[in-house]
């Protein structure tokens, strides 16, 4: 499973404010794009943070890691847990468009076993 989210990005180059921009208004969005990862595990993504500077690999390409909480709740089990969580993501921004693309981690799915 590799999951990708392609958000509008109304800017002409990638900056510092560009980045801070992404992550106060796009909050919603990218809490549910990194949902997609831990939903077999019946836990849901907030607080997404941008913990290390974006590294480019060429003007519009390069890789960023967000941290995040994992929020487990079930009422029935009266459970509600946080853990603290980074995932590094690959990025490329198309300036033309104004838009960027964010590419998961690449998590291998298991088959069923046979029997």
């Amino acid at each position: 499973m590799q999951e990708s989210w392609t958000f509008d990005f109304p800017f002409d180059r990638l900056s510092s404010e560009a980045w801070s921009w992404l992550i106060q208004t796009q909050q919603r969005d990218l809490g549910i794009f990194l949902s997609y990862y831990y939903k077999r595990q019946g836990a849901v993504v907030e607080k997404v943070k941008l913990t290390t500077a974006p590294q480019l690999d060429s003007p519009d390409i390069g890789t960023l890691s967000l941290g995040f909480e994992l929020v487990y709740f079930n009422n029935c089990q009266d459970l509600h847990e946080t853990t603290a969580e980074e995932m590094k993501l690959s990025f490329q921004f198309n300036p033309a468009k104004k838009t960027l693309n964010l590419v998961g981690a690449y998590w291998p799915s298991r088959e069923p076993d046979e029997i």
